[in-house]
C-alpha cells in the first residue's frame, strides 16, 4: 500500500516512490512518495494558514476530534498492529500494545487539555503595583514540526500530534522513513474525521533535505524531535529562534545492590534490556552489580535471557524479532566482538541470523569499552562489577547521557540517595529503567535532550503563556 503525502487535507502521490522492505522477510511492505525541500515548504505554508483556524477552534471540537481518532484506531487495532510489524519488525504482541498505548495517549491528551488553565495574578502585591484584573493563559504557538523515529512508529507520533493539535496548533509531520505507511494510516484517521480542522495536519516524507527545510524555516514555532544525538545537534544549530524539544539517546543503567531480590531484578533486567530488540532509548544497557552478588546475579541474568523467545515477529509467542536493518545487526555483532577482544566475556552464545541478533549478556565489562560508553540500540547488556553504590553512582553519572536510571535495593536510605544523586531525567526504584508510563513527564538531561514529553508536558512545550492586564 502507498503512503501518500498530505498537503493539509489534500492527498498527493508523486511519481518518485521509495520502497520499504520488511526487516524480517525482506519483502516490500509499503511504498511512499519521495519528498523534497519544496514539498516541505509547501506543507509549512499550508500549516501557517491553517494555524489561524486552529487557534479559533473550540477545545470541545479539538477533543471530539482526538476522541474520534482514538475510537477509529480502536476499531482497526489488528490492522495497525500488523502494519507496525510489517514495517519495523516489532513482534505482533508488542505491536498491539503500542496501538493500545496510542489510543490511551490520544484520550489522555484530551483529558489533560480540558483541565489546563492559567491563573489570576495579584498585581497590587508589591508597593510598585496597583489593583487590576490580571491573569495569564496558555495559547497555541501556531505551527509545530514533528519528526519521529522508527522504534515506536505509532505511539511516538501520537505523543507529538495529540498535544500539538489539542492545544490548537497546526502540524507538519515528518515520520520515520522506515514506517511511512503506519504514519499515513494514522494521519488519515485525523484528516478523514468529521471533527477535523481543515489543513491542520500535513505529512511529508524524507531524510536530511526535507528535515532541514522544516527545521530552518521561520514558520514553525516548535520543533519536536525524537531521534539520534547527531541529528539533534544539527537541529539545535539550525533551528534559529524557536522552541526545540529533543528526546535523544541514552545508555540506561541499573545498579543491583547486595540487598536486592536478585531473581526479580534479573527477570526485570532481561525484559528491560531486550524488549523491542534493544531498540529503545531507555533500553537497559549497563548493569552495575555489587561484587558480593555479582556471580549469582550474572547466572540468573543468563538464565532469564534464555527464556526469551526469538524469531518471527508474526508469531504470537515471540518476544524479540529482527533489528531494523542489516547495518544495525552488523554493528551489534562488531561491538560485541570488540568487547570480547578487550577482555569482556559473553555469558551466552553470540549469535546472529541475518537481521536477528540474539540477546547478548556480557560480563567482565569495563567502562572504557564501546558497548558501555556509547548507545548500542541493540539487544546487548553489560554487567559491570562494583564495590557498592558509591562506585556505581559515579560510573552511571559519568556517561554523557542521562535519560533514565534505576536501582534494585531493599535499603530505604539507598533509595533516597539514588533519587538525590542519580543525574537523569527519570529515576526508577526496584524496576528496569526501561519502564515508562505515557502519563508521566519523559525526557533527559545532558546529551539525552531538552524538554519533556507526556501529554501535559508536551502541551506546555507546544503552547505559549500570554499575560493579560485589564485596568
Amino acid at each position: 500500500m502507498e503512503a501518500m503525502i498530505y498537503f493539509g487535507s489534500q492527498a498527493v502521490t508523486k511519481a518518485n516512490m521509495s520502497e520499504r522492505r520488511s526487516p524480517y522477510s525482506g519483502e516490500v511492505v509499503s511504498r511512499a512518495s519521495v519528498c523534497d525541500a519544496e514539498d516541505a515548504r509547501k506543507a509549512l505554508e499550508i500549516a501557517r494558514r491553517a494555524a489561524v483556524t486552529c487557534k479559533q477552534s473550540t477545545l470541545s471540537r479539538r477533543c471530539s476530534w482526538l476522541l474520534d481518532v482514538a475510537q477509529r484506531l480502536e476499531s482497526m487495532r489488528e490492522e495497525m498492529a500488523k502494519t507496525i510489524t510489517d514495517e519495523v519488525g516489532k513482534p505482533i504482541t508488542y505491536a498491539r500494545i503500542e496501538v493500545d498505548r496510542c489510543i490511551e495517549t490520544l484520550r489522555l491528551a484530551c483529558e489533560t487539555m480540558r483541565t489546563m488553565h492559567g491563573e489570576t495574578i495579584n498585581t497590587d502585591a508589591m508597593p510598585s503595583g496597583r489593583k487590576t484584573l490580571a491573569f495569564f493563559r496558555r495559547v497555541p504557538v501556531g505551527v509545530v514540526v514533528a519528526i519521529t523515529p522508527f522504534n515506536f512508529p505509532l505511539n511516538l507520533v501520537a505523543h507529538k500530534l495529540a498535544p500539538a493539535l489539542v492545544a490548537g496548533n497546526a502540524v507538519v509531520l515528518k515520520p520515520t522513513p522506515e514506517a511511512p505507511l503506519c504514519a499515513y494510516k494514522f494521519a488519515t484517521l485525523f484528516i478523514e474525521s468529521p471533527y477535523a480542522i481543515p489543513d491542520a495536519l500535513s505529512v511529508v516524507y524524507g531524510d536530511a533535505e526535507v528535515g532541514s527545510a522544516l527545521v530552518s524555516s521561520d514558520i514553525p514555532r516548535v520543533i519536536s524531535f525524537t531521534g539520534s544525538v547527531g541529528v539533534g545537534q544539527i537541529i539545535t544549530r539550525t533551528a534559529g529562534i524557536k522552541k526545540v524539544a529533543l528526546e535523544l539517546g541514552g545508555n540506561a543503567a541499573s545498579y543491583v545492590d547486595a540487598s536486592a531480590d536478585l531473581a526479580y531484578a534479573a527477570q526485570r533486567c532481561a525484559l528491560g534490556a531486550f524488549v523491542n530488540s534493544g531498540q529503545v532509548c531507555i533500553s537497559l544497557q549497563r548493569i552495575y552489580v555489587d561484587t558480593a552478588v555479582y556471580d549469582v546475579f550474572a547466572a540468573l541474568m543468563a538464565k532469564e535471557t534464555l527464556k526469551l523467545t526469538v524469531g518471527s515477529p508474526y508469531d504470537e509467542a515471540t518476544f524479540m524479532g529482527p533489528l531494523i536493518n542489516d547495518e544495525a545487526a552488523q554493528r551489534a555483532e562488531a561491538w560485541v566482538q570488540s568487547a570480547i577482544d578487550e577482555g569482556a566475556r559473553p555469558l551466552l552464545e553470540v549469535r546472529r541470523e541475518g537481521r536477528i541478533f540474539y540477546p547478548c549478556v556480557m560480563a567482565d565489562v569495563t567502562d572504557a569499552m564501546k558497548i558501555v560508553c556509547e548507545e548500542v540500540f541493540a539487544p546487548i547488556v553489560s554487567l559491570v562489577r562494583v564495590g557498592g553504590f558509591d562506585e556505581a553512582v559515579g560510573r552511571m553519572n559519568a556517561a554523557p547521557y542521562g535519560l533514565q536510571f534505576s536501582i534494585f535495593t531493599q535499603d530505604l536510605a539507598l533509595t533516597k540517595r539514588a533519587i538525590e544523586e542519580l543525574d537523569a531525567g527519570g529515576v526508577v526504584i526496584n524496576d528496569m529503567p526501561t519502564l515508562r508510563f505515557d502519563i508521566q513527564p519523559y525526557g533527559g538531561v545532558k546529551l539525552s535532550g531538552v524538554g519533556r514529553e507526556g501529554p501535559r508536558f508536551a502541551i506546555e512545550e507546544m503552547s505559549e503563556i500570554q499575560s493579560v492586564i485589564i485596568t
